[in-house]
Parts: C-alpha cells; sequence; structure tokens
C-alpha cells in the first residue's frame, strides 16, 4: 500500500470485515454506529491498492444528497493514504489514485438514473443505504456492470439498517439466510455471500454512550425500532410503523364466501389507490352495523377488507403494470361482479384532479368506464394513520370497532406489515415504501361517516 502520511484505525469489525476472501459477497447488515461507512471506505481502498489500473468502484446512494457524508469519509481517510496524491474531482464526483485505479461515487434513484451506467464496468459496486430501497430490481440491475479481466474478481457490497423501506427483502434475501459471518449461496445472483453485522457497542473510534443517548432519544415511544437501530434486530422490525398495532393473529380473518345484504344494515363499497407505474390498489370493504356474518360476531363500527384488486407486476409489489384507467376500471367491474355488488366507492383527491384530458380527471374517466368513486373523506396523513392503527389496535375487543383483513388480500399483507417510519417524521409512513395497500385502506377508513350515501347516491343514479 502507499506510504501513509497518518497511521489507520480501524475497529474489531471492519478489521474483521477486511478478512473476509473477495470470492464471496458482503452484506453489512447491522445496527447503526457499527463503522459500515468507513469500513466500505476500507475495501474501496484495498481493492484499488490490489489492482490499480485495472480498479474500477463504483459507490452507490439513491440520491447525491446522500453521498456527502461518505464523501467526507473518503477524504479523510484517502487523505491520511496518500496526501495529495490522490485527485477527487467533487464536480464528476470520482476519485483518481496515484496508481491509476478509479472511483465514482453516484446516484441511482429510478430507471432513467441507470442510463448513467449502462454498458459500463466495474470491478466492485458499492451500495449504501440499500434500506432505501422499497425493492431490489434497480440494484439487481447493476450486477450486469459488474465485470472485468480474470486477474480482477468482482464484488458486490451492500450495507443497510433494519427498518428501512426495504427491510423485507433485504431480511429475506441476506439475513436469515444462515448465520453471520457464514457463506451463504443467494439464489438471485448465484453468489456466495457472508452476511456482517455490527453495532454501536462494537465501535471504540465513537463515543458509545452519547451515541445510545441519541438512538435512545430518536425513537422514545418506538422500542422496537430502538431495538433494531441499536442492536441491528432484523427480525423486530416485522413492521415499524404498524408494529405494535397490527397482528396477524388479531386482524387476519378467513376467506368471505359472500358479502352481507344491504337491507341488514351493511355498508360495503370500495376504496380505491390509483396507480400506472406504481400499482393500483383496491378493496372490497364491509362496515358492519354491529351484526353477525360468516359466524362470527363484527362490534359496530367495525371494517373488514374482504378482497383486494392490486395491479403490480408478478414478483414485483413495487411496479404497475402500466395499466390506463379502462384496464384497472375494467378489471374493478370484474371483482364486482364475483362479489355481486356495485361498482362503486371511494378514492384519493388525487384521483379528482384536473388533469386536463378531455375526460378532465381520473375519476371522471373511472365514471365513464363504469366505476364512481366520490372523494374520500378528509384528513391528514398523520390523522389517517393514527386511526387506521386504532382500529387494528381494537381489533378483537368485543365492544370496540375494529379493522379486519381477510387472507384473500395478498397484497395488504406482503406489504403493510413491512412500511417503515419516515425517519424525519416518525408519525408517518416511509413514502419510499410500498405504501400503495396502506393508502387504499386509510381511503376506505375514511369512508366511514358517508359511505351508505355513496351507494344510495350510485344506485339512485342508475348507473
Amino acid at each position: 500500500m502507499a506510504a501513509m502520511t497518518e497511521e489507520l484505525q480501524m475497529n474489531p469489525f471492519q478489521e474483521r470485515l477486511l478478512t473476509i476472501p473477495e470470492s464471496f459477497d458482503v452484506f453489512l447488515g447491522g445496527g447503526r454506529g457499527g463503522g459500515k461507512s468507513y469500513g466500505i471506505a476500507y475495501l474501496a481502498l484495498r481493492h484499488a491498492e490490489q489492482y490499480g489500473i485495472k480498479a474500477r468502484v463504483l459507490y452507490l446512494r439513491k440520491t447525491y444528497k446522500g453521498l456527502s457524508d461518505f464523501e467526507l469519509v473518503t477524504r479523510e481517510l484517502f487523505g491520511k493514504v496518500y496526501g495529495k496524491d490522490a485527485k477527487y474531482n467533487a464536480a464528476e464526483h470520482v476519485w483518481r489514485f496515484p496508481n491509476g485505479a478509479y472511483m465514482e461515487l453516484g446516484q441511482l434513484e429510478t430507471a432513467s438514473d441507470y442510463t448513467k451506467y449502462q454498458g459500463r464496468s466495474f470491478t466492485l459496486l458499492l451500495v449504501d443505504e440499500a434500506g432505501q430501497f422499497a425493492e431490489p430490481s434497480l440494484l439487481d440491475m447493476l450486477r450486469s456492470n459488474l465485470r472485468g479481466s480474470k486477474s480482477v474478481p468482482i464484488r458486490m457490497i451492500v450495507a443497510a439498517n433494519p427498518g428501512g423501506a426495504g427491510h423485507q427483502w433485504i431480511a429475506k434475501r441476506y439475513v436469515f439466510q444462515s448465520a453471520p459471518w457464514t457463506p451463504f449461496l443467494e439464489v438471485k445472483s448465484k453468489r456466495e455471500w457472508v452476511y456482517a453485522p455490527s453495532t454501536f457497542d462494537g465501535n471504540d473510534q465513537i463515543d458509545r454512550e452519547q451515541y445510545l443517548d441519541q438512538l435512545e432519544s430518536s425513537c422514545p415511544d418506538d422500542p422496537e425500532l430502538l431495538r433494531a437501530w441499536r442492536d441491528g434486530d432484523w427480525s423486530v422490525m416485522r413492521g415499524a410503523f404498524f408494529a405494535e398495532s397490527l397482528s396477524e393473529d388479531r386482524n387476519a380473518v378467513p376467506r368471505w364466501t359472500a358479502l352481507p345484504p344491504a337491507d341488514e344494515g351493511w355498508h360495503v363499497y370500495l376504496s380505491h389507490d390509483f396507480g400506472s407505474a406504481a400499482p393500483s390498489v383496491t378493496y372490497i370493504v364491509a362496515k358492519s352495523p354491529g351484526a353477525e356474518w360468516e359466524g362470527r360476531w363484527w362490534p359496530r363500527g367495525s371494517f373488514v377488507l374482504v378482497d383486494e384488486l392490486a395491479t403490480n407486476k408478478p414478483n414485483n409489489l413495487a411496479a404497475g403494470m402500466g395499466w390506463n384507467v379502462a384496464q384497472v376500471a375494467s378489471a374493478i367491474k370484474e371483482l364486482c361482479r364475483k362479489w355481486d355488488m356495485e361498482a362503486a366507492g371511494v378514492a384519493d383527491d388525487a384521483c379528482f384532479a384536473k388533469t386536463g384530458a378531455s375526460a378532465g380527471s381520473i375519476a371522471d374517466e373511472f365514471q365513464h368506464a363504469g366505476v364512481h368513486f366520490e372523494r374520500a373523506g378528509k384528513a391528514d396523513r398523520i390523522g389517517g394513520w393514527q386511526m387506521m392503527r386504532r382500529f387494528l389496535s381494537d381489533a378483537g375487543k368485543p365492544d370496540k370497532a375494529g379493522l379486519y383483513i381477510s387472507r384473500a388480500c395478498s397484497y395488504f399483507w406482503q406489504t403493510v406489515p413491512y412500511l417503515a417510519r419516515d425517519e424525519r417524521r416518525a408519525e408517518d409512513v416511509d413514502t419510499h415504501g410500498i405504501d400503495h395497500g396502506a393508502d387504499a385502506c386509510r381511503y376506505g377508513l375514511l369512508a366511514r361517516e358517508y359511505a351508505h350515501d355513496v351507494r344510495v347516491t350510485w344506485l339512485r343514479s342508475g348507473r
């Protein structure tokens, strides 16, 4: 390695990280403050020193703003090693090392961003804060950029903390495959990986007592989130936002075989969240008058999500199939025919915005296609989430209205339990997560005051 201007100091986690053979890809998945960023920088430095002009390193974050912290890490570390001999072009976010090695700090948020890297070759791919990616398709695409000469091993390093928008897919793919520090075959990449966790408690480069105080103050009302960030515990994060209110045992109910008759006081309607590039999600919602149905008692005011329509791509919960309103409306009407109900209900305000199209708004287009939507009730996101959590928590209580979700609603069960909190606004869901099913559910609850009027208006109109 080049002559250092200052001595490098690693914590025990970083030292162990560098002992993993280069033939293994690595997932750095511990809690906060464990030294993952410096660990990534050490890996990049070693790769550059070992392979010189053949080394081409790409470090990625979701946004350019997120690069700033890591840029400071590299300036400090590479400055200690090379002094002024390593050159950083801040405009291009590129490091050029004295031996000809190349390292780029890049951004990847959408498919259009990937065009910057298409056709280019890298020998080491570093993805930091991967939990910000709600699903892994963009990161999987990047593997096609990993190629080099036979003398240079290609490698991918992924880092994330538990609790982000991508918690579900990351935990399934990397965390629960094998014991930490033990190689396992990851099926998607067909590569051997090692899960390398860390926590702040093992980082002797920071003031650990002070850092713990900051962690505890950042989530005072969420012990599960604290445990995830403090201990790097991925098992507690079944869903950071709904963890204390949503329970499969309490909220999941068997599939219904039929809808209750309207003349028995039940209000049955649709609740819809529209998307094209993102999935559209539509629920059939039944609100109980305080009655028995399908062999159990439903307290007055309880909501049941009976069935759903989700237009996501197969094996991709975050991506829609690109359907237009007419296609979504056709599928909704087919769902309603199955249940012998009117194609009427509520949707969010965005559906009623005048877009300038000939139909005027998305809701108008649905109207012309035979599906009638009214605006969901007025409430901000925070108020809506509070209501949803209250109904979820009260499910199963004989004297309380609750929210129940049929096992037929598979999109709900695959997405809503795993939604994370917004790190900057703990009372809100992380909007980078797959929140379409949660939004559609929230709109259905906001319709509670006038769901009956929606149905009556629809029927009286003769539509």
